[in-house]
C-alpha cells in the first residue's frame, strides 16, 4: 500500500491538495473520503479508513476542502455549496487520471456533501455516510449563537470549532440554511450505506432515521453503538472501514483489466521528498527512498537495501527447495545480508550473507546446504556480473516470464 500526492484545481480554480491511498495489490475500484467540517484529509479516522480500504483494494483520495490544510482558499469564503462543486471536481480529476470513482465515502458534513455531489457524478454507484446529517443547517448547532448574530448583523466574526479559531462569513450561514437535502436524498437513486452512532452528541441519532427514510432502496443503515462523533477510538474506525469495504463490493467499479506490462519492476517518483519512489512489480506496490541522514525521507528500503534483499530473498528460497526436495528437517531458513564498498578491491561490492538454519540435520548437511547457497539465481547473477540496455521512452522493457527465477532455483538444486 502506497499513499501518493494528488493535487487538483478545484472548482473555484484553488488549488486542492489531497492524498491517494494506492491498493498493494489488484484494484476493485476507486473512492473519495469527504471529511468531516473543519476536519481536513489528515483528520485520524479519515486517514485509517482510506487506509483499511487500500488494503481491501479500494483506492481512496482524501483531500482538503478549500480554506483547509494543505488547500487553498480563505475559509471565510467557504461554502456548503463550494464543498459539493469540489467534491465532483476530484471526480472529474481522479477520472483524468484513469481512477474514475465508484464510491463516495463522508463523514459528518462530509456525508451530506457527499449526497449532493452524487447526483451529478454519472461515474458514482454508492454513497456511505457516517454520522451526517440530514439537515445541513444542523452544523449550525456547532456555533455559538451570540457568534451566529454577529455574523448575521455584520457580516462575518471569529468562531471556535472543534477548539479552533474560524473566520466566518455570512456566506457560509445563508449557504447552510438554503439546503434542501431532503429533496436531495430523495433523488439520489443510488444505493445508500447510512452508519451512525446512536449516543453521538454531536450529530443525533434522529439525522440517521430521516435520512433512512428519505433514501429510496437499496438502502442500509449499520449501528455504530458506543463510538462517537469522530470515531476516535481504533476499533470504531476499523468497523467502519470493514463495513465500507464489504457492504460496496458489488457497487465497485473495477478499473479494466490490463495487459500485464512486459516489465520486471518499474520506479516512478511519488513527489513526496526528494528520493521516494512508489515500485510496482507484477501486482505489489511498495516504497523505496534513501535515509534522512543523506536527505531522503527514510519511508522505504534504499536501492542496495533492495538489492541486499533480492540476495537474501533467493538464498532462502533456493535452500528453501533443495531441503524440501531433499525431505530434510528443515523447520526454518534466515538469511542475512550486508553490503560494503571496498574500494581498493578490483571487485569493490562485498556482499557478507550470514545464514542460520534451525532443524536437525547433521553437519555433512549443513555443509551442503552452505554450497547451495551459492548457487542461488541472484547470487549467481552478482557473481557473474551483468550487461544493461538504457534508452529514454516508454518502450516495454524485455524481460523473463515470471517463472524464470523458479527454473533457475531448480536448475541451482538439481530438483
Amino acid at each position: 500500500m502506497v499513499t501518493q500526492p494528488f493535487r487538483f484545481p478545484g472548482s473555484a480554480g484553488k488549488t486542492l491538495s489531497g492524498r491517494m491511498e494506492l491498493p498493494g495489490g489488484r484494484v476493485r475500484g476507486w473512492a473519495i473520503f469527504a471529511h468531516c467540517f473543519t476536519c481536513g484529509k489528515d483528520n485520524r479516522a479519515a486517514v485509517r479508513i482510506a487506509r483499511l480500504l487500500a488494503r481491501e483494494g479500494i483506492g481512496v483520495l482524501r483531500f482538503d476542502f478549500a480554506g483547509l490544510g494543505e488547500s487553498e482558499g480563505d475559509f471565510a469564503d467557504s461554502r456548503f455549496s463550494f464543498d459539493v462543486h469540489d467534491l465532483q471536481a476530484a471526480a472529474r480529476a481522479l477520472a483524468d487520471d484513469g481512477k474514475a470513482p465508484s464510491l463516495l465515502i463522508g463523514h459528518s458534513l462530509g456525508g451530506a456533501a457527499a449526497i449532493a455531489a452524487a447526483v451529478d457524478l454519472p461515474s458514482i454507484r454508492a454513497v456511505a455516510t457516517i454520522n451526517a446529517p440530514f439537515d445541513v443547517a444542523h452544523t449550525l448547532h456547532q456555533f455559538d449563537p451570540a457568534a451566529i448574530a454577529t455574523i448575521d448583523a455584520e457580516g462575518a466574526a471569529d468562531v471556535l470549532l472543534a477548539g479552533r479559531r474560524f473566520r466566518v462569513g455570512r456566506g457560509l450561514i445563508d449557504d447552510l440554511r438554503s439546503q434542501d437535502q431532503g429533496a436531495r436524498i430523495a433523488a439520489l437513486r443510488r444505493p445508500l450505506l447510512v452508519m451512525h452512532a446512536p449516543l453521538d452528541d454531536t450529530v443525533g441519532i434522529e439525522n440517521a432515521t430521516k435520512i433512512y427514510v428519505a433514501a429510496r432502496h437499496p438502502k442500509s443503515f449499520f449501528s455504530l453503538d458506543d463510538a462517537d462523533h469522530l470515531l476516535s477510538r481504533p476499533q470504531d474506525v476499523q468497523r467502519v472501514g470493514s463495513m465500507i469495504a464489504a457492504w460496496a463490493s458489488p457497487y465497485l467499479t473495477p478499473p479494466p483489466e490490463a495487459p500485464v506490462p512486459p516489465v520486471d519492476a518499474e520506479a516512478e517518483e511519488t513527489g513526496d521528498g526528494k528520493f521516494q519512489v512508489a515500485i510496482s512489480t507484477g501486482d505489489h506496490v511498495f516504497l523505496a527512498d534513501e535515509p534522512v541522514s543523506v536527505g531522503g525521507g527514510g519511508t522505504g528500503p534504499s536501492p542496495f537495501d533492495l538489492l541486499s534483499a533480492a540476495l537474501a530473498a533467493c538464498t532462502t528460497m533456493t535452500l528453501r527447495l533443495y531441503a524440501d526436495g531433499k525431505k530434510w528437517p528443515v523447520a526454518r531458513i534466515r538469511t542475512a545480508v550486508g553490503h560494503q564498498k571496498e574500494l581498493a578491491d578490483p571487485q569493490p561490492d562485498l556482499f557478507n550473507v550470514r545464514i542460520s538454519i534451525e532443524g536437525a540435520i547433521d553437519a555433512e548437511q549443513r555443509t551442503r546446504m552452505m554450497e547451495i547457497a551459492e548457487r542461488c539465481p541472484v547470487h549467481k547473477t552478482l557473481e557473474r556480473g551483468a550487461r544493461f540496455t538504457t534508452a529514454e521512452g516508454d518502450p516495454p522493457a524485455p524481460c523473463e516470464p515470471p517463472e524464470a527465477h523458479m527454473e533457475a532455483m531448480d536448475r541451482a538444486t538439481g530438483v
